[in-house]
């Protein structure tokens, strides 16, 4: 019988397309958010934003790696902005709101269609709800729920930057089973990650996985296909959700 579903944000929540003006605004918006540090550049905008991606694809392999989620002034310090040489005392004040430019405001986000109509319909399933994330930023994430108007429905919201370890972890989702107090036979996850979100909710024996459709993610997990991990149900779209628990709940009942 499943109790609680719990969503990826990225992917599932929204999605994410680059865009150059979003991604000028991010750089001069962290350029300034670094003066206001007393750490200052030795870079132009664009030559500061190819140094950032360029580390910042090194910290992506790097967690993966290890699935590990470092605190956020050293992401910066270490990596990101490893080439300016910057002071992790100085940027310790900043790192924050740095990674929420980078989660937030680094690429173009739209909202799933149908996401408070779903978190409605299965609030009033009596379904408790909540967020198992991989992100950097502490603070992106719930300013996201209060923005879908979805904010009260989710009472667990587990981010990889609170808890330092990054799906597919067993770790980050027991910290959602133990902030509910249920088994992961009662749980489902939402994901549209396989290397992620499948691989992560299956190891932690979750009582269901649904993947929604992301082509991009998908792109980047074919080599992943050949491990055997699937989900329990593939969907398009996020208004499939609340039957697909009926439907599973009356099976097992």
């Amino acid at each position: 019988m499943i109790k609680a579903v719990f969503f990826d944000a990225g992917g599932v929540l929204h999605t994410s397309e680059k865009d150059v003006e979003q991604e000028r605004f991010f750089i001069e918006a962290s350029l300034a958010v670094l003066a206001s540090c007393g750490i200052f550049i030795d870079a132009s905008p664009d030559e500061c934003i190819e140094k950032i991606k360029i580390r910042a694809k090194e910290y992506k392999k790097w967690s993966e790696e290890t699935t590990t989620e470092l605190p956020a002034a050293d992401i910066w310090a270490k990596y990101f902005l490893k080439d300016f040489n910057v002071d992790l005392r100085k940027i310790e004040g900043c790192a924050e709101v740095l990674c929420y430019l980078y989660d937030g405001k680094r690429s173009r986000i739209t909202s799933r269609p149908h996401l408070p109509e779903t978190v409605l319909a299965l609030h009033k399933m009596g379904m408790r709800q909540g967020i198992i994330s991989n992100i950097i930023s502490k603070h992106f994430v719930p300013e996201c729920l209060t923005k879908y108007s979805i904010a009260p429905y989710m009472e667990s919201v587990i981010l990889s930057s609170v808890v330092g370890r990054r799906k597919p972890a067993v770790e980050i989702f027991q910290a959602a089973l133990d902030s509910v107090r249920l088994p992961a036979v009662e749980c489902a996850f939402v994901g549209d990650r396989l290397s992620r979100d499948v691989i992560g909710a299956k190891n932690a024996q979750f009582g269901c996985m649904i993947q929604i459709r992301h082509q991009p993610s998908i792109e980047k997990d074919r080599a992943m296909e050949s491990l055997g991990y699937k989900p329990d149900v593939m969907i398009d779209d996020l208004a499939e959700i609340p039957a697909i628990i009926q439907t599973l709940n009356k099976e097992n009942n």
